[in-house]
């Protein structure tokens, strides 16, 4: 979840790492020029961006001056922008404001470079985090001089490509009756994730891309996350069975996010088939897939599994 400090990275010709398992793919890269992705080829981005709050991303400085900052986004917005198909999503995971440097509009602003990126803005969700334990910023205590006002929430507003509408034909939705009438309200409530559990300093939790990923995709769309860090997105869009693809500059995180996923088994009726090393995975996923599908798994205990020797 990382860029570059210099324009050094071109992302011209294959990613210097590229691991794929079938389901996953993760690729060392910039997001600013994913030349290694065909031009509408993403069904659904789900991301969290830098946020410019001066975090540790490895090689990476999180302290542009902010009109730098949002030229940025509008560069990787508008890649992201060609990689999508027509009626492709972008959900995108910022604060409503910031601090850092002074008091900033960012939730505002990045509807502003995504609109100037191509993309029409659809709706905003907003994630009641609850995070605020220990306030010591009051501004003016108990005086209308100077108070702060502090919102525990983070914003996600939602993108698309040309059209909103999609064609339901020969593709699988996998929500729930009781899913869809909770996450169609658009305050959802539940909790952050610690930095301590996957070594990135700043992950979402799994629910949050797991809301989006069931609400705003197919069970055969391609899922993209252009700063996968801790690999997040991508570990969540596996077991639901999406094809995914998540790319960071760092390769520390990219090596984190290829062991994370590697440890995510589809979700769904499946059946799997043992060779020498390897445990094999064929069939359909829940709600009966549309086309067949093979994933190559590393082996590892798995509950609830019949393993039948290969044919």
């Amino acid at each position: 979840m990382a860029e570059p400090v210099t324009d050094a990275n071109t992302g011209l010709g294959p990613p210097a790492l590229d691991h794929n398992d079938g389901l996953v793919r993760i690729c060392q890269g910039d997001s600013t020029s994913l030349t290694f992705l065909q031009d509408a080829s993403v069904n659904l981005i789900v991301t969290s961006p830098p946020y410019n709050l001066d975090m540790a991303y490895g090689d990476y400085r999180d302290d542009k001056p902010y009109t730098a900052y949002l030229k940025w986004v509008e560069r990787w917005a508008e890649e992201l922008y060609r990689v999508a198909d027509v009626g492709g999503r972008a959900c995108i995971n910022i604060p409503l404001d910031t601090n850092k440097g002074g008091k900033q509009a960012i939730y505002a602003d990045y509807i502003a470079s995504f609109r100037n990126a191509g993309w029409s803005y659809h709706t905003t969700i907003v994630w009641n985090e609850q995070n605020i334990s220990r306030r010591t910023a009051w501004g003016s205590w108990m005086s209308p001089t100077a108070p702060f006002v502090t919102a525990p929430v983070e914003m996600i507003p939602v993108f698309y490509k040309e059209k909103w509408p999609r064609k339901k034909e020969h593709r699988t939705p996998t929500i729930s009756r009781d899913e869809f009438l909770e996450w169609t309200l658009g305050i959802w409530t539940f909790a952050g994730e610690r930095p301590s559990r996957f070594g990135h300093p700043a992950p979402f939790p799994e629910e949050l891309p797991r809301r989006l990923i069931r609400l705003y995709s197919f069970r055969e769309d391609l899922v993209l996350d252009p700063f996968v860090g801790s690999g997040t997105t991508c570990a969540v869009a596996k077991a639901n069975g999406r094809h995914s693809i998540g790319v960071d500059i760092d390769p520390g995180y990219c090596k984190l996010a290829i062991e994370r996923c590697m440890g995510v088994y589809p979700h769904g009726p499946t059946q799997w088939f043992e060779s020498s090393d390897r445990l094999w995975l064929t069939g359909a996923g829940p709600n009966q897939m549309s086309l067949p599908w093979n994933v190559a798994l590393p082996v590892n205990p798995v509950a609830d599994v019949t393993v039948k020797p290969a044919d």
